[in-house]
């Protein structure tokens, strides 16, 4: 191929992928706009294909020829596979995502402008399609997931923690708490910081995100809202379930630790979605705390309208004592975090939940 012929190709590939791309982005801007109403993702998804679009010149349209295309029209049956919206959405993006990286790839030597651009606006896609995921779980499917969920996996600072969260969502886990207390080190043996925290939750909302698995953060709720958790777990001691519905919304998960049945009558009082119930034997995640043991577990299980949660101690070796009570679901931490294979352990404890 002589050079001429080269640079024309280059242009006619360029102009392919820039027209697969807008096409793509508009697709899911529409999605935003009248299947989801969010005029904020509207606006960033707008934002991205007009940046594109200035980015598409003419003497690119110009070596467009569709009649010596020899993939044009070709399909593949996967497209006719896809009768849901969220469906249609994921496939434009990662379509979007495609096309982007094939513009960086060959623009970087006749448009480094354009291959800047592309791989800018790649890296912004990857963070809008987990907002789009994230929008797509409405209220009832968030609740419906939470009904289903026997297993919750609650965090424990250390070097490996987003590896521990990845295994045990891949094993099947579908309920995941960030906890990271006052006073917690981070990797480097100094006290986490509130930057360190953000940074943290963020990379488990997007693993939770690309599981299908409900993501809560303990205590902080403005991390909650920074990484648009699936809703917030609190204490006793923690801001009224009240304050917390507020600045949620309605949509969002709020649930309660509780320790007696008084706490768990004033937690449904208060609307929260769920309850932990704990902690069941002495644990180093609670020094100092009493264990309520499980007569209040048996207690529970006759008397709560919403989803509760044993927590405390519990690991497969105990967990049949905790069933026993009519206990359905637990909330775990050192049973998976302290495994040496987390997703083993997380599998042993759903065979043994189901």
């Amino acid at each position: 191929m002589s050079p001429s012929s080269q640079a024309q190709a280059v242009r006619r590939l360029l102009d392919a992928n820039l027209d697969r791309a807008r096409e793509g982005l508009r697709v899911i801007e529409d999605w935003c706009r009248f299947g989801l109403d969010r005029t904020d993702l509207v606006a960033r998804t707008k934002d991205l294909r007009q940046r594109l679009g200035q980015r598409h010149h003419d003497d690119y349209k110009l070596a467009r020829h569709t009649a010596t295309d020899a993939a044009a029209g070709m399909a593949h049956p996967a497209q006719q596979q896809r009768p849901a919206a969220q469906q249609v959405v994921a496939a434009n993006c990662a379509r979007v995502q495609e096309a982007l990286r094939v513009l960086e790839e060959f623009g970087r030597g006749v448009d480094p402008e354009l291959a800047a651009e592309a791989a800018a606006i790649r890296y912004a896609l990857y963070d809008l399609e987990v907002d789009l995921l994230r929008s797509a779980s409405s209220a009832q499917d968030r609740r419906q997931l939470l009904q289903q969920c026997r297993l919750y996996l609650v965090t424990s600072p250390s070097p490996r923690q987003e590896a521990v969260v990845e295994a045990s969502l891949e094993a099947g886990v579908r309920l995941v708490q960030y906890r990271a207390k006052e006073g917690s080190s981070g990797p480097d043996g100094q006290p986490i910081t509130d930057a360190l925290r953000l940074q943290q939750a963020r990379a488990l909302r997007q693993l939770c995100a690309r599981h299908g698995a409900l993501f809560l953060v303990n205590d902080r709720l403005d991390i909650a809202l920074a990484v648009d958790a699936d809703g917030v777990h609190l204490g006793q001691g923690d801001l009224p379930p009240a304050i917390a519905r507020q600045l949620l919304g309605p949509e969002r998960l709020i649930g309660r630790s509780t320790h007696a049945l008084s706490q768990l009558h004033q937690a449904v009082a208060d609307g929260c979605d769920y309850v932990g119930m704990g902690p069941v034997n002495a644990t180093p995640t609670k020094p100092g705390r009493e264990p309520v043991g499980l007569d209040y577990v048996r207690q529970a299980a006759a008397e709560s309208p919403i989803p509760f949660f044993a927590i405390g101690g519990i690991d497969a070796a105990n967990l049949a004592a905790v069933q026993a009570t009519g206990a359905q679901r637990v909330a775990v931490v050192r049973a998976i975090t302290e495994a040496a294979d987390p997703a083993a352990a997380t599998r042993t404890l759903l065979e043994l939940l189901r």
